[in-house]
């Protein structure tokens, strides 16, 4: 019994060694021989100043003289996007929304921001402003000083923005304020620094209402969400044949989450209830709203 102890204890080294030695080439053997990923995955890249060049931003979409550098394209699966963008003097975006918000950080200058219904805000160099999902709003630089920024937003069914209509020269000649405070959406502030909106010239007092009771506080309400009332909106303006509206609650309803396929189907849907006619009518404001949101 003692020999086979001792027999069995000179081996048991030995097989050790062999164990630690195949484990000692597995360290030393290269990763990628083992597991290699993706390259693009996995690998961390930076990105040059000459792969980026400066585009004008469209005349479209902007106002005066404007230059966006992107910075990073959405890559699933990721959805972040960013991009730098300078405005010259005076030069500022259309009004817009984001789908899922927005980041703005001031790298250099003063500028203004608004969202509809509120104050023109003056912003200035280390400024961070947050813009929440399917707010309103442009921001730009000020009259007499450039601005620069960085944008960054994600995308939602591989958008990221809608835009809509110009900022009017009225409405960016409104006199900024600066608060230190986030933007405020209660009926409150807006009432004690209103913008001038589409009804203005003719009913101030419509004008006034419309971000304040229509969409600051029934569109507000937690009973439906955003999109169900834009779904409901949508239905009732085509079966009622309201042509005028139905423009702007088709790219709400698409910023609130309603997709295309939704839309189509409901025009569709209504066709049956409320007269071929109506749906003919309400198809090519449909193609158009689409073609706007392609842009």
């Amino acid at each position: 019994m003692h020999t086979n102890l001792t027999s069995s204890t000179r081996r048991a080294p030995r097989g050790w060694a062999a164990v630690l030695l195949s484990l000692a080439l597995a360290a030393a053997a290269p990763v990628g021989a083992q597991s290699r990923a993706p390259a693009d995955a996995q690998t961390m890249r930076i990105s040059r100043p000459a792969e980026r060049p400066a585009q004008a931003g469209p005349a479209a979409t902007f106002t005066g003289a404007v230059r966006v550098s992107p910075i990073r394209d959405a890559t699933p699966p990721s959805r972040v996007s960013a991009a730098a963008v300078a405005f010259e003097p005076g030069a500022r975006s259309a009004w817009h929304t984001h789908p899922l918000g927005q980041l703005l950080v001031v790298t250099s200058g003063t500028g203004r921001v608004q969202q509809w219904g509120g104050a023109v805000e003056e912003i200035r160099e280390g400024d961070v402003v947050w813009t929440p999902p399917g707010v309103k709003h442009w921001h730009g630089a000020a009259p007499t000083m450039a601005m620069a920024h960085t944008a960054i937003q994600e995308a939602l069914d591989g958008r990221n923005v809608v835009w809509l209509e110009q900022v009017s020269d009225a409405q960016y000649a409104s006199s900024p304020t600066r608060s230190g405070a986030r933007m405020s959406t209660d009926s409150t502030a807006r009432a004690s620094a209103p913008s001038p909106g589409p009804y203005a010239d003719v009913a101030p007092a419509l004008d006034q209402l419309t971000p304040q009771v229509l969409f600051g506080q029934v569109w507000e309400r937690p009973g439906l969400s955003k999109r169900d009332r834009s779904l409901i909106t949508v239905a009732t303006l085509v079966a009622q044949y309201r042509t005028n509206e139905l423009p702007y609650h088709l790219r709400f309803a698409l910023e609130n989450g309603v997709t295309r396929d939704e839309l189509t189907e409901l025009v569709t849907h209504l066709a049956f209830y409320a007269g071929w006619p109506t749906a003919n009518s309400a198809v090519g404001i449909l193609r158009q709203a689409f073609a706007e949101a392609a842009k």
